[in-house]
């Protein structure tokens, strides 16, 4: 059975997502494969950060124990866990609904084609990240009604670029589309008049909710 190191769990509302202000059950998973400049989870991204390590099983029964149905799991990068399926299809075949925050670099193909299949809240990092050219552009193509493309954006030039993969991918016609702002780098309501001026149709701003109820710096929440 597999073991994966776990730092983080917790029960909490969804930040972002199709399911924002719903409650969740959260896995954070350690390790990423990316090092984005605005990201809020660095303390958790290597192979030393501090994690436990629990197998599927004791994951699982977290989870059901819980009693919250919405499973979001996180990182780090999650798909870095590669044998994270069997652990995915024992929470949906027991009702939960799985959500998979990646960060788009690394291919959805096998997960996008199995029976149970989760929900993908995909990144798409942009100019200000440093990490755009890591991105797997074939990612989008399997992307279905139910995921999300979120753009993290911390520039009106990455509100640019944000336009510019909408519409050719034609992303707001296959899944959900959201922009986020890098907390503290740019305002929403300049967020809300680039959508304006570019006619955005179907695409939505999202604050992250969890970093205004509590303190940005806050973990576990």
């Amino acid at each position: 059975m597999s073991t994966f190191p776990v730092a983080e769990k917790f029960v909490s509302i969804n930040g972002e997502g199709v399911r924002a202000g719903e409650l969740a059950v959260f896995i954070r998973f350690r390790k990423c494969n990316l090092s984005c400049s605005y990201c809020d989870t660095k303390w958790a991204n290597t192979d030393s950060a501090p994690a436990e390590m629990l197998s599927e099983k004791e994951i699982y029964d977290y989870i059901i124990s819980t009693g919250i149905t919405n499973v979001t799991l996180t990182g780090g990068e999650p798909l870095l866990q590669r044998e994270i399926y069997p652990l995915i299809e024992m929470l949906m075949k027991s009702g939960r609904r799985v959500e998979i925050e990646t960060n788009g670099s690394i291919p959805l193909d096998f997960l996008a084609s199995q029976e149970c299949r989760p929900v993908f809240t995909m990144d798409y990092k942009l100019p200000s990240s440093c990490m755009e050219s890591f991105m797997c552009l074939e990612n989008f193509s399997l992307l279905e009604s139910g995921d999300t493309v979120k753009f993290v954006s911390g520039s009106i030039d990455d509100l640019e670029k944000c336009a510019e993969i909408t519409k050719k991918y034609d992303l707001t016609h296959r899944c959900h589309v959201y922009i986020s702002p890098v907390f503290g780098n740019i305002k929403p309501d300049e967020i809300v008049e680039f959508m304006k001026n570019k006619k955005l149709n179907d695409v939505r701003l999202q604050l992250q909710l969890h970093k205004y109820i509590w303190d940005p710096e806050k973990r576990g929440v």
